[in-house]
């Protein structure tokens, strides 16, 4: 019941928050063994922070959830493709596992690090899952702005 499917299902609930809030609608969680720890989704226009992502605001309450700043036994869902800001926030975090649905070809971590992975050498990165309703969440959002 508590596989990578049913953690990505949490994390699009966070992303439909955003598309609601009238943010480019990305969510993310973090879970440590069975338990989601935060939440967070795209807050940029709401708080006027360009650095207000998913993955920070998601990053951040789990730091203040454990009282930690290192994550190695936690995993984060990210909707999308984190991208590098995010990534290096990952990456200090020792994060132990990311696992995202969509590639983000724009503004994804791929972009400018190619096929080199920009997180800590122990983390375990998955993609793709869900990846279809991820980015039908993302395609719905920009085709109503236009």
């Amino acid at each position: 019941m508590f596989d990578d499917t049913y953690f990505m299902k949490e994390a699009l609930r966070q992303a439909n928050m955003a598309y609601e809030a009238g943010e480019i609608p990305i969510g993310a969680i973090v879970t440590w063994d069975t338990k989601i720890i935060s939440r967070g989704h795209n807050q940029t226009e709401q708080l006027n922070d360009s650095t207000a992502h998913a993955e920070m605001i998601a990053l951040t309450a789990a730091f203040n959830a454990l009282g930690s700043k290192y994550l190695p036994e936690a995993t984060l869902y990210v909707t999308i493709e984190p991208c590098l800001m995010c990534s290096g926030a990952l990456f200090w975090s020792k994060i132990g596992r990311v696992v995202y649905g969509a590639e983000d070809v724009k503004n994804g971590y791929k972009r400018v690090t190619g096929e080199n992975r920009p997180f800590h050498p122990k983390t375990q990165l998955t993609s793709g899952v869900l990846s279809e309703d991820c980015a039908q969440l993302m395609k719905d959002f920009f085709s109503a702005k236009r």
